[in-house]
């Protein structure tokens, strides 16, 4: 305990509140850690959330805290603070210290996720027992209701919030950056509390008294039967009470990391949209669910499922059997998750996978009887548990949403390899000492994780045509979205996965009335006089009891599937393929008129033997789309249409034909071809399939530039001072003579023509043609006036200067010089008004 003379706790609060304004962050740290050291928990207690608050922000996101998301490597407090909240630093020394009595901590209901928050205001159990027993009932009635959270919870709350609390960085700054401090301590805290090896380090502070209560997902006998909204005390009767953690020296050890893992899937994941939520809560679903597995539970030989495998075991939510109408407005909020959240949730994709991973060969093939022994360790047996039960149905919906609302660009890529990333998880089992063999040569997935592609079909099957879906949206002329392609095709390309994906449809489809039938009446041991092959039938039956579990559990009994390799995807895939296809044509346009452009502009092009025409370029180059990136987009696409072969076993000859087909009939025509439009009363309006011709680089407008000529930018090929001049002196002549040279341009004789050459748009009626131009546009152009920007051009400049040098070796002076440029212009002119309409026929 400190000493008496410490300060009273009203004044330590007001205290740090002060300091927080005038000292610097380490000085501040440095406070704080004498603080937590000295003082006891009774008077900690008080400032314990404020220090949260004022670490993590606050949740109505109005208190920007530490900006965690904003500390990088560079930045000078970035060590303070992960010093400080390190899993062994003061602040989770502040916690344990806290946890070690019987404080509580108050958390709205209305910061928790929508589905959480609705469940609960409805007088429904949530799925997750981190919530249950910790519900407080105000006199003010059910829509204030809080949480009472432990310390440890009440810190990983705000914390895992910190992340999708809205922000707005600064200019300049972002939160995506995976170096982030934020980004940083949740890797730590990941690796401290879910290990792959060894075992969570225990609490510095023990409580002998056994205040600290975890729900513990391992209990079988836990009860989720509903509760009504107007009995507080049915509802906490129904809610079970789970014991503490001290009557359990086993849960001790992973309560912590239980906690932990619940924090982070109910924050980051529990999102989806209410056609969801309205699905997954109906209960013609649920019952229908329950009657399938009780039909499947009660025949005479049940099926023995595997450690673990049992996705719906303990933690599937039933509906009560009278429950108030829901209360949809609360779902109505948009869910919009960052690039930052994303990439954490890649990020604890990744560590789960690695964790579970760890887990001992013993324990995978454990007997279902040797399990009921006490050899295999709280940890093991969490490690068995953690993907399948904790994280797959709320990953799932997550990626669903994200797949369904991300905007058709680049930034995808984090959601796609935090799918990517969770149906691989061969890739994190730690062997890294062949690791490059094997990706090079023998990239076979190995047969043991069948049962995991089997438990998650969903995953590979329904996220894949959600992605083809998106892919024939994407613009495939940009490397990074070719890129995307190319990753998942090579995904699924590797060996032997596209087969177990294959037989994971063929067990789901599985009629049910067959597994009856094949189902022995009686079921004997071989030791007994059984056969081998009941016990093949039994293996196939749980099998199939699985994959159904889990497609009826993350869509409904009565989802419509779509089989990967059915004749429906196939033509999807074929669509695709098109679409890649006339990527790389446009690539290759793309590519070919940038090298035209960049040998026109050359050195040579001073010389009159280039094109002088500003607009000359190309609409679909972009900065990302030349060169280097053109030679990567067409290499990305070349490789997966090789991986879509492959995994859809296509045919290499038609496929070529296809592609050949298509690459001439575009050569042809297509590329010569506006995209679909009506004529509006203003000009051109594009259709609906004109718009999706000019995303997918099939046809483009030429576009050019449509205002005042002489009001163009300044080039960088054109003197500024001089552009700024000819422009006021061409302006006061068209002022003073403009009456006069409109009149000049509308007589249908030589002078007539001669004029419109000079002074107006030879042909405009062509850019009308291949360009949205409006009319009141056209008919500003077609003005006549007076132009004297060309002069100002460094190319018109060395040709008058190399003009006026060969008179000079001509011994002609500059008067007579000029007379002959211009009367060189003018016979130009003539000859150009005169038989300019046969050269161009020719």
């Amino acid at each position: 305990m400190a000493a008496p003379t410490l300060q009273q706790p009203s004044f330590l609060l007001a205290n740090l509140k002060a300091d927080s304004t005038t000292k610097p962050l380490l000085q501040r740290c440095q406070d704080l850690t004498k603080i937590i050291d000295d003082y006891p928990a009774k008077e900690l207690h008080l400032i314990f959330p404020w220090l949260v608050e004022s670490v993590f922000g606050s949740l109505d996101g109005i208190i920007a805290g530490w900006n965690l998301g904003l500390l990088h490597l560079r930045s000078n407090d970035y060590k303070i603070v992960l010093e400080f909240l390190k899993p062994s630093g003061p602040m989770m020394k502040l916690v344990y210290k806290l946890q070690a009595e019987e404080y509580k901590y108050e958390i709205p209901v209305n910061y928790l996720p929508g589905p959480v928050k609705a469940c609960i205001q409805e007088g429904v159990l949530p799925d997750c027992p981190l919530f249950h027993n910790k519900l407080q009932f105000p006199l003010s009635g059910l829509l204030s209701l809080n949480l009472a959270l432990n310390p440890f919870e009440f810190f990983m709350f705000n914390f895992a919030y910190c992340l999708i609390t809205p922000k707005s960085y600064p200019p300049g700054q972002h939160g995506s950056s995976t170096d982030s401090a934020y980004f940083v301590l949740v890797d730590t805290y990941l690796k401290y509390f879910l290990p792959s090896e060894g075992s969570v380090p225990p609490s510095p502070f023990s409580d002998s008294r056994g205040s600290v209560t975890a729900p513990s997902p391992r209990s079988s006998s836990v009860s989720f039967a509903g509760y009504g909204v107007h009995s507080p005390s049915l509802l906490k009767h129904h809610i079970f009470h789970q014991p503490s953690v001290n009557a359990d020296p086993a849960a001790q050890e992973i309560w912590r990391s239980e906690t932990l893992l619940q924090m982070f899937v109910e924050i980051w994941l529990h999102h989806y949209s209410l056609e969801m939520y309205q699905k997954l809560q109906s209960p013609q679903v649920k019952l229908a669910l329950l009657q399938y597995r009780l039909s499947m539970s009660s025949m005479p030989c049940q099926p023995y499922a595997p450690p673990g495998s049992g996705t719906l075991h303990t933690y599937q939510v039933l509906l009560p059997f009278h429950s108030p109408p829901p209360l949809w407005g609360l779902l109505e909020e948009p869910f919009s998750p960052t690039e930052e959240h994303v990439l954490v949730v890649r990020l604890l994709v990744k560590h789960l996978h690695a964790f579970s991973n760890s887990l001992k060969p013993e324990q995978l093939t454990s007997s279902p009887s040797a399990q009921s022994h006490t050899h295999t360790s709280p940890l093991e047996e969490f490690k068995r548990v953690v993907v399948q039960r904790f994280v797959q149905q709320k990953l799932y919906l997550f990626l669903q949403h994200c797949f369904g609302h991300w905007p058709l660009d680049a930034s995808f890529r984090a959601v796609l390899e935090t799918w990517l990333s969770y149906i691989q998880p061969w890739r994190y089992t730690g062997e890294k000492t062949n690791a490059q063999p094997q990706t090079e040569q023998n990239r076979t997935v190995p047969d043991k994780w069948e049962s995991f592609v089997q438990e998650n079909l969903l995953m590979y099957t329904k996220l894949f045509q959600v992605f083809l879906n998106r892919a024939v949206r994407t613009d495939l002329v940009n490397a990074k979205n070719a890129l995307m392609v190319f990753r998942v095709a090579k995904v699924f390309a590797q060996p032997n996965l596209a087969e177990m994906i294959q037989k994971g449809e063929q067990l789901f489809l599985e009629p049910e009335h067959v597994l009856h039938h094949r189902q022995p009446r009686g079921y004997m041991t071989p030791s007994q006089g059984g056969s081998y092959l009941s016990s093949r039938q039994r293996v196939v039956t749980d099998l199939v009891f699985r994959v159904k579990s889990h497609v009826y559990a993350l869509e409904g009994q009565d989802c419509q599937y779509k089989q990967m390799f059915g004749s429906e995807l196939r033509g999807a895939v074929m669509k695709l393929i098109q679409i890649i296809a006339q990527a790389r044509q446009t690539a290759k346009r793309i590519s070919d008129h940038s090298n035209e452009v960049a040998a026109n502009n050359s050195f040579m092009s001073w010389f009159g033997m280039g094109s002088s025409d500003p607009n000359n370029t190309f609409s679909g180059a972009e900065p990302e789309e030349s060169g280097e990136c053109l030679k990567k987009t067409h290499e990305f696409l070349d490789r997966a249409l090789e991986n879509l072969c492959q995994i859809f076993k296509l045919n290499q000859g038609q496929l070529s034909q296809l592609i050949s087909n298509l690459g001439s009939s575009q050569d042809e025509g297509s590329c010569k071809q506006l995209p679909d439009c009506i004529q509006g009363e203003n000009g051109l309006i594009l259709t609906d399939l004109g718009r999706r011709q000019i995303i997918s680089g099939l046809r483009r407008f030429d576009i050019q530039y449509q205002g005042d000529p002489e009001l163009q930018p300044i080039r960088s090929y054109e003197n500024a001072l001089l552009v700024r001049l000819f422009y006021r002196i061409s302006s006061l002549v068209n002022e003073r003579f403009g009456g006069h040279m409109a009149a000049l341009c509308s007589r249908p004789d030589l002078l007539g023509r001669l004029g419109r050459h000079y002074l107006a748009d030879p042909d405009p009626s062509t850019k009308l043609k291949q360009s949205p131009i409006t009319r009141r546009t056209l008919e500003r152009s077609q003005r006549a006036r007076l132009s004297l920007r060309p002069l100002a051009s460094y190319r018109t400049i060395l040709l008058l200067l190399l003009c006026y040098a060969f008179g000079a070796l001509l011994s002609l002076g500059p008067v007579s010089s000029t007379l002959l440029i211009l009367t060189g212009g003018f016979l130009y002119g003539l000859m150009m008004t005169l038989f300019g309409d046969k050269l161009k026929t020719h």
